[in-house]
């Protein structure tokens, strides 16, 4: 029997349309801002018991509510990863830092299609999205300007992104990208530029865009700070009103610290102060002149803190000002706990400190009044974080409670009402802020996207607790694992290691197990003993053994296995899509190129470039310059001469021609050589004869760049100086054909040894 088929008419004036659907969230639905601050210790924000001033988060805090017991992963891209996927990091490959993705499911640095993004739920859902500062969500081979970009913002799910790509950057002078693009920040340092104030800007800009254009449309605003991640640097005017306000000390300033959040209700009473450990020293015994030093290392800090809560405070202001502010979801929490990558005595620039070559205490008063500005790279002494994360112990990295619990302000107008300004104690974690926002926005977490299926949540909402203090905790259990670090809660009870991380030089300092198989487990009642104080596992061997079989459990579950052995893991390292190259030709005009992706250069290296002086002055200018005063290296012309100027680990080596170089065209060269029985050997070469050279006494390594996905200009410069013979651009200008770039060492394409330890350190 022939199937009657409809005809379909033949003019659109007898037709029926056909619109095509568009999403919208529930009508209400609230747009929503999250704020994810950098190595923001637990009591670093005044709302928490700092003394450092943060207006604008504590008034948050004031018309919200503050969490006392959030936690998070114990470095940035973990939780970060965990904050936008809702599932646990190692379940998305995220178990370390993007530097140091490995060859496991748990450590890839790669998430998965089957764990879509908040973003892209929420784009899906019919919100703006966009992303403004820190991504750190990417393999750091994919920073180049070719990416690949499907791991960048724009490619898991955001509609824009303005900010940088890596785990640290200058705030001077930062190696910003918008949307897919590489590109320059608008003013130079000179100008007054500083990157938090430029995040701010942008995000007011985004969100003004979307509103003109879409007043009923949400949107979904994630702001990540630079700050206070190291290098900590701010205009001086920010650092002044905290001269002397911490020449009392860590001891002093934590114990001050621990009064303000008992008498504010931060931590209950009956809390222990956990105790000053053996490896932080004791201020009373410090000489002068580390005290001087070690206090201002501390100004400069709360300055970049108390700027970065001003930024904030801005975007608050025009949020108010539109309207905006009563219906936004408006979440400020930190990443992980306080930071004690600046060592036991701090350091002028980080970087060395993580390979041991920090300068001494009589080398870094030299530059004491460089703190903070253009020409240094600061990190404070590890005392501070201990005192920033009081009462808790230990710091970033490590699964104890002063790396994995941070504060979280929530602030909501519209849905909060008689709440405001409240306290928070069930047990929650970044994990559960996925379920939380989609909860809040009336929208369900897809059970497939784009044809793949999705990994269950691991998170659980916590709107309940914004209306019912008494609401119990969304979930009773919780892993930890970072670094060999290890961790577990359930039910108000935690379990934790003593394992020692073997980065930063830690375990000739810190107590406690060096072998994963021979740590000992802690237990504690979270419930009655809010710091981690007092150790229960004699007592309780059983409850211990449960927990560390649950442990273990998870770690199954999680992909955690195996468990990451320090350096020594680095031959897993993952290899990127396309590995660095070992020679590669480069021309003026385009953009910097990634220095990720460019020919190894630890174990020596070549430069050549093709040149064509006029005869009528001397050229100046860059032939190719990567890096800056705190580490990198310039070739260049100055007067006519060949000049090269190299900076690594706090070692600088500047070495120039006697003669200038002939008009016409030439071929000029650079190489470094390192030598196993001395210093390194930089040489300066015109048509194959070298003019001149200069001993460099340290390797060519340069960490800071590395983890700040810094790029190497050619015919030009940018941002900072390297010393003072020039300022950038600086353009070159002889006409520059090329400059090729060739590795001594090709099978160092791959990171191995002290370069894997370097990149192990950048978190």
């Amino acid at each position: 029997m022939a199937v009657e088929r409809a005809q379909p008419a033949r003019r659109m004036s007898e037709a029926h349309q056909q619109f095509v659907p568009y999403p919208r969230p529930p009508a209400g639905a609230p747009n929503v801002v999250i704020i994810v601050l950098d190595d923001i210790g637990f009591a670093q924000l005044g709302c928490f018991g700092s003394a450092i001033a943060t207006p604008n988060i504590d008034a948050l805090a004031s018309a919200g509510l503050r969490y006392n017991r959030f936690h998070v992963t114990s470095i940035c891209s973990s939780t970060r990863a965990a904050l936008l996927a809702g599932r646990n990091h190692h379940a998305v490959g995220m178990g370390m830092t993007m530097e140091t993705p490995l060859g496991f499911p748990g450590y890839t640095g790669r998430i998965p299609k089957s764990a879509a993004l908040l973003p892209r739920v929420l784009t899906d859902a019919g919100y703006s999205t966009m992303a403004v500062g820190k991504w750190h969500l990417c393999p750091r081979g994919e920073y180049s300007a070719s990416g690949p970009m499907q791991r960048w913002p724009l490619g898991l799910g955001f509609e824009r992104f303005y900010g940088f790509l890596s785990a640290e950057t200058s705030q001077w002078d930062p190696p910003l990208c918008r949307d897919n693009t590489l590109i320059e920040p608008p003013r130079s340092p000179a100008e007054g530029y500083h990157l938090t104030e430029d995040l701010a800007d942008q995000a007011i800009a985004m969100i003004l865009d979307q509103r003109q254009a879409t007043a009923d449309k949400p949107f979904f605003c994630y702001l990540a700070t630079g700050a206070a991640h190291a290098p900590h640097q701010v205009p001086p005017d920010w650092v002044l009103p905290y001269r002397g306000a911490f020449d009392h000390g860590w001891q002093a300033e934590r114990a001050q610290t621990f009064s303000r959040q008992l008498a504010a209700g931060i931590v209950p009473g009956g809390t222990v102060l956990t105790p000053r450990p053996s490896w932080i020293p004791d201020w009373a015994e410090l000489s002068a002149d580390e005290r001087r030093l070690f206090a201002r290392y501390m100004e400069v800090f709360a300055g970049f803190v108390t700027h970065a809560d001003a930024q904030i405070g801005r975007l608050i202001e025009f949020l108010r000002d539109r309207g905006d502010l009563d219906n936004t979801l408006l979440m400020v929490l930190s990443d992980n706990g306080a930071s004690a990558e600046g060592g036991q005595v701090g350091t002028i620039n980080e970087p060395n400190a993580w390979l041991g070559r920090a300068e001494d205490v009589t080398e870094a008063l030299r530059h004491i009044d460089e703190l903070g500005g253009h020409r240094a790279f600061n990190h404070y002494p590890w005392g501070w974080a201990w005192a920033g994360n009081s009462p808790l112990q230990l710091w970033k990295r490590y699964a104890w409670l002063g790396g994995v619990r941070t504060p979280l302000v929530v602030h909501w107008p519209r849905a909060l009402g008689p709440e405001s300004g409240g306290l928070r104690g069930q047990f929650c974690h970044a994990v559960d802020l996925f379920a939380t926002v989609l909860d809040a926005a009336g929208v369900a977490a897809p059970d497939v996207v784009d044809g793949v299926p999705q990994q269950p949540l691991d998170g659980c909402s916590i709107l309940p607790t914004f209306s019912d203090a008494s609401a119990p905790s969304p979930r009773l259990t919780q892993y930890f694992e970072m670094h060999g670090s290890r961790a577990i809660y359930h039910d108000g009870w935690k379990a934790t290691t003593d394992y020692v991380s073997p980065l930063f030089g830690e375990r000739g300092y810190l107590t406690g197990s060096q072998d994963l198989d021979e740590d000992h487990w802690a237990l504690f009642n979270l419930d009655e003993d809010f710091a981690e104080a007092t150790d229960l596992a004699a007592g309780q061997p059983a409850l211990l053994r449960q927990l560390q079989d649950l442990w273990w459990a998870e770690a199954g579950r999680n992909q955690v296995l195996p468990l990451w052995e320090g350096p020594a893991s680095g031959a897993s390292i993952h290899p990127g899509e396309y590995p660095a190259p070992v020679r590669a030709t480069y021309r003026p005009g385009g953009g910097g190129i990634c220095e990720a992706q460019l020919p190894p250069m630890l174990g020596g290296f070549t430069a050549a470039a093709e040149l064509e002086l006029a005869g009528d002055q001397p050229a100046d200018g860059v032939i190719c310059a990567l890096g800056d005063l705190n580490g990198g290296w310039s070739w260049y012309l100055l007067g006519g001469r060949l000049v090269s100027c190299l900076i690594s680990l706090g070692v600088t080596t500047r070495v120039a021609s006697a003669d200038l170089v002939p008009p016409g065209r030439h071929q000029v060269g650079l190489r470094y050589q390192p030598s196993l029985a001395g210093p390194a050997t930089l040489s300066l070469l015109i048509d194959g004869a070298q003019v001149a050279t200069a001993h460099h006494d340290a390797p060519a390594m340069f960490p800071a760049l590395a983890t700040a996905g810094a790029r190497m200009r050619v015919g030009r410069d940018g941002g900072l100086p390297f010393n003072d013979d020039y300022q950038p651009p600086f353009p070159c200008t002889a006409t520059l054909h090329t400059v090729t770039i060739s590795s001594a060492r090709p099978a160092d394409s791959r990171p191995t040894g002290d370069r894997v330890d370097q990149a192990a350190r950048a978190d």
